[in-house]
């Protein structure tokens, strides 16, 4: 990677370029290739990566680091939250370790305190994200369809909010849902 310093920048999926856009897209792939099919980044995970804000940190106009901060409406205990999700999280392989990561969800979280009610993401890698607030959904999930909710058990456990400022109290306990979307519906 090409020594400078690091530019840290917020911009709207509208405002990337197509080559950044390309860039993007080109992290995704090779972070989450990790020999496993099911790990993989697909299409669908690109397109629900789209539409609202990406932290995007670089070097030298080389990228470092991503994750996007989409909104995305989040039922707990039948109370609708304009909810800021986090895709795409990701750093340069040959990067990893060095704090990049950690670097662009601390800007991804401000964004979110800032502009919505509450956060939320869907991982594996909880300590990661409960260093930087994030709290671990304890309650059942669900996902809101043309047929009503439908229960997703595979997703417990690996749900994870941000409270902001704007946050109602809710106990993590609760019922969550998301509206349903074309795969990982969370």
């Amino acid at each position: 990677m090409t020594d400078g310093p690091l530019r840290l920048r917020q911009v709207s999926t509208t405002d990337l370029t197509v080559a950044e856009l390309a860039a993007i897209r080109t992290l995704m792939d090779v972070a989450f290739d990790m020999g496993e099919e099911d790990e993989r980044f697909t299409d669908e995970d690109w397109v629900h990566a789209l539409g609202g804000m990406h932290v995007v940190l670089d070097r030298a106009g080389l990228l470092v680091a991503h994750a996007s901060v989409v909104e995305r409406p989040i039922e707990i205990d039948g109370h609708v939250l304009r909810a800021g999700y986090v895709e795409a999280v990701a750093t340069e392989p040959a990067q990893q370790g060095a704090g990049y990561g950690t670097f662009v969800m601390e800007a991804a979280t401000e964004v979110i305190r800032a502009s919505f009610e509450l956060g939320m993401l869907g991982t594996g890698a909880h300590h990661f994200y409960e260093r930087l607030g994030w709290e671990t959904w304890t309650g059942q999930a669900f996902v809101r369809t043309t047929a009503g909710l439908a229960r997703t058990p595979d997703e417990e456990g690996y749900l994870l909010v941000l409270r902001t400022r704007t946050s109602p109290e809710f106990d993590l306990a609760s019922s969550i849902s998301c509206d349903w979307r074309p795969g990982d519906v969370w």
